[in-house]
């Protein structure tokens, strides 16, 4: 409030935003202290500037249709309006250029969403306040622009040095640089007064470390863009780009004794040093380096890592972060690698620049929480939170999804209503980890695997999925869980969790139906010879390196041909399906039984000491005969390791050991022997 003629007159506060349930949360924060205008769009909120003048503040949000707030801002900017009425920005836009962009165009706050009324009114009250103190203090404001004016002199000197060469880097590694540098810095500045770091000085070296390779344009464009391994001869001439970059700097015409100049040139020349002297060009070892050349050397390597380059492709944050804290990429200062570490969740998003997104039901929910929990919200706020309710309760019913949100500092479950009535359980739960409602709509050990999911959760991998069987009513369905933890940037404190499970039964069946249906033999039900194949080969590749022993059997049915030919083939098809049931229940269920043709089978189990008891058992079984038809059978037996340690090999040992068992009568089995490999299948003879 401001004083005029012994009154107290309130300050008038403009909120722009298309979403009128954003306008009525931020109206009911402010309205307590401020009188409060409103604009759906930008056009309107350039109309309500033109038409009041005494606007001590505008809160403006990002997107909008007609005209957005990036436009309000440019036009605020041309028309001078910015120099007596700040902007804060209140938006869920939270990517590093759409930030810097607002801070460009001259927004002086930024206020991610969801908020809460509490810094919303402080930031507001501070910005008023400073702005109108700012009118007294023209001298100390002109004197500030001075020093920025003198400092940009310095940059387009040293850009203009740089013009005359030719710039290797492009604009994004330079800003990655910047960013991933004043990161570092402020994560030293808590962690250490070692260095005398202040916010003057990590800012002089964040924007000094743009130059640290400007040395690279003295350098022949050959060996800077060569896709393959650089000849040593090569890498030397690389190596002088960094005395390269000193001198350049060394020789700008003006403000050589700018402190701005030393810092730039102590990057270019020592950023390739490292902590335990290995570095180049001077073999500098631990804080001989300057720290700003150290904390550059640090995130030229981490940015290096995770940006493509004509010889290498770009690695994901996690191992760029592996390989340096493993040493891979040079030794650095122990405690550079821990503020690295505690800077890696930020910089993994920050740098990641993906699609921005507009305010979540769930984010616009929350805000509007803390405003009904302070008793502050109005009728008209109530009103559209209910239409919004009814909205997303349709939506949830419609498309079958339990949808849930977790508050992990107060440890509190809420499953929205429609989940909630589905699966017969309380919508608000405490302490979920230990509600027993809860944990019996799962399987024990997949609510075990879907909670170890989500507490092993990063900031980088923020995301949780899974399959999971719940009891709904007395059914047991299949759905589908999708997860997002969330995170405090600057702590990295997990806060919570939001996430759905969707009713994938039918898909989950039909699935199994088909999967079944591509591994088995139509016919008998067993596994066909291309699934057991993959099955005996898995097995084989885990069991022996443990010293395991398998049986691998060939089975063939004797004179089948004589049934088809007596009786029919839908008698044959008849015997086969008894036959095969007859194998299955002869054996034990880690044993794999497969049809692997007409009238052959196939049976791959482990052993100990031997498969006789199995062989005996076999014979036991299908001697009953099947239909009324006396069955026989001829099997060879093939060992492993001792017959082969491959699939292939012991099938066609065991293919051998067959033949012998038909050519010495049938109804009789033989273990394959290397004799066996002389003995040659006859040719099929023609048919006439």
């Amino acid at each position: 409030m401001v004083k005029i003629g012994g009154a107290l007159k309130r300050h008038k506060v403009l909120v722009v935003d298309d979403a009128e349930i954003n306008r009525s949360l931020l109206s009911d924060i402010l309205s307590v202290k401020f009188d409060v205008l409103e604009a759906k769009n930008g056009v309107e909120a350039l109309e309500q500037l033109n038409k009041h003048d005494k606007i001590s503040l505008v809160v403006l949000d990002i997107i909008m249709p007609t005209m957005d707030g990036f436009a309000v801002l440019q036009t605020m900017r041309s028309n001078g309006r910015l120099d007596d009425v700040p902007v804060i920005i209140i938006s869920s836009e939270n990517s590093t250029e759409i930030i810097q962009k607002a801070y460009e165009l001259g927004a002086t706050e930024y206020i991610p969403r969801p908020f809460d009324a509490q810094t919303v009114m402080h930031r507001v009250e501070n910005t008023i306040m400073l702005y109108t103190k700012q009118r007294k203090l023209e001298d100390v404001i002109a004197e500030q622009m001075l020093d920025k004016e003198k400092t940009d002199n310095v940059m387009f000197e040293v850009l203009g040095q740089i013009v005359e060469f030719r710039n290797g880097e492009s604009g994004r590694h330079i800003q990655n640089i910047r960013i991933i540098t004043e990161s570092i810095l402020k994560w030293l500045c808590r962690t250490t007064d070692k260095y005398a770091l202040d916010a003057k000085s990590i800012e002089m070296i964040a924007r000094a470390s743009g130059l640290h390779d400007i040395g690279k344009v003295a350098i022949p464009e050959k060996i800077l863009n060569k896709p393959a391994k650089l000849t040593p001869e090569e890498y030397e001439i690389i190596k002088t780009h960094s005395e390269a970059g000193a001198r350049m700097l060394e020789s700008v015409s003006y403000y050589k004794t700018e402190e701005l100049i030393r810092v730039a040139r102590d990057i270019c020349l020592w950023h390739h040093e490292r902590y335990d002297g290995r570095g180049y060009p001077h073999g500098l070892v631990g804080d001989d380096i300057p720290i700003a050349a150290q904390v550059v050397s640090l995130a030229d390597v981490y940015e290096a890592l995770t940006s493509h380059r004509v010889y290498k492709p770009a690695y994901h944050h996690s191992i760029a972060m592996e390989m340096i804290l493993d040493g891979e990429c040079g030794t650095f200062n122990p405690l550079l690698l821990r503020c690295l570490q505690s800077a890696a969740p930020y910089l993994a998003k920050t740098l990641d620049l993906k699609e921005t997104f507009r305010t979540t039901k769930t984010e616009m929910k929350k805000a509007a929480r803390n405003l009904i929990h302070n008793g502050t919200a109005s009728g008209r706020t109530l009103s559209l939170l209910e239409q919004e309710r009814i909205k997303y309760r349709f939506f949830a019913s419609i498309s079958k999804e339990i949808q849930f949100e977790y508050d992990a500092r107060s440890d509190l479950l809420t499953i929205f209503e429609w989940g909630a009535d589905l699966l017969g359980i309380s919508p608000v739960i405490m302490k979920p980890e230990r509600n027993r409602e809860l944990s019996g709509v799962f399987k024990p050990e997949e609510y075990i695997d879907f909670k170890n999911k989500i507490k092993n959760a990063t900031p980088e991998n923020t995301d949780v999925v899974g399959m999971y069987m719940l009891t709904v009513g007395k059914e047991k369905r299949w759905f589908k869980a999708a997860a997002r933890t969330l995170w405090i940037e600057e702590t990295g404190e997990m806060t919570g969790v939001i996430g759905k499970f969707a009713d994938i039964h039918e898909e989950k069946l039909e699935l199994d139906r088909l999967q079944h249906k591509a591994r088995s033999s139509t016919l008998t039900g067993l596994y066909n010879r291309t699934y057991s194949a993959e099955l005996i080969k898995e097995e084989l590749s885990e069991g022996l390196s443990d010293g395991r022993k398998y049986a691998l059997l060939l089975i063939d049915l004797d004179d089948f041909k004589k049934i088809n030919d007596s009786f029919g083939h839908l008698y044959g098809d008849s015997v086969l399906s008894e036959t095969a049931a007859k194998l299955r229940k002869s054996t034990r269920g880690s044993d794999i039984v497969a049809r692997i043709g007409g009238d052959e089978f196939l049976i791959f189990l482990e052993y100990k000491d031997d498969v006789e008891f199995l062989l005996k058992r076999l014979y036991e079984a299908v001697s009953d005969g099947a239909r009324g038809f006396n069955i026989t059978i001829s099997v060879g037996v093939a060992l492993a390791p001792d017959d082969g340690k491959e699939y292939q090999t012991l099938f066609n040992n065991a293919d051998h050991a067959l033949y012998a068992a038909k050519k010495a009568g049938k109804n009789t089995y033989r273990y394959y022997n290397k004799d066996m490999d002389n003995i040659l299948r006859p040719a099929p003879k023609d048919k006439d």
